[in-house]
């Protein structure tokens, strides 16, 4: 498995083991991660801190120069917002867990230059099934529904 996407994996697990929703992700620099983060709108009464966006929080602010370099790593595909930071920063690559359980933006996302990758990993798919089934009111809030 990717070293990458298994850190967003222990990212999204940690969320999930502190009473939010398992999405995780990375943002790694030339072979290095200088994010992490996880989804923590439960955690922090919050409306913007999906694991994307946590991320790129903890990163820290960065020059241009430093997120043209980047590949953001997330095991969900990022929803509008996550997607539209990602562009707004014009990280060039976005590695994706998973899109069955949910699909952003992608073909748009693409359509703006970006690399986006999906691996429809299964241990990202069972993760977000597992917590669908459990929380649909939680995972239905996080997503708009």
């Amino acid at each position: 498995m990717d070293l990458f996407l298994q850190a967003a994996i222990d990212e999204a697990e940690k969320g999930l083991a502190t009473g939010g929703i398992p999405i995780g992700s990375v943002l790694v620099l030339d072979g290095k991660i200088i994010g992490r983060g996880h989804n923590q709108r439960v955690q922090h009464g919050s409306v913007i801190h999906h694991a994307e966006m946590n991320c790129l929080e903890n990163a820290g602010r960065q020059k241009a120069s430093v997120y043209a370099r980047c590949v953001l790593y997330s095991t969900l595909s990022p929803c509008p917002m996550c997607s539209g930071a990602a562009l707004l920063y014009k990280i060039p690559r976005i590695v994706i867990g998973e899109n069955v359980t949910f699909q952003g933006p992608e073909a748009y996302v693409r359509s703006q230059g970006v690399n986006v990758e999906i691996l429809n990993d299964p241990t990202c798919i069972q993760l977000m099934r597992d917590f669908i089934q459990a929380r649909p009111e939680l995972w239905n809030e996080d997503i708009g529904v």
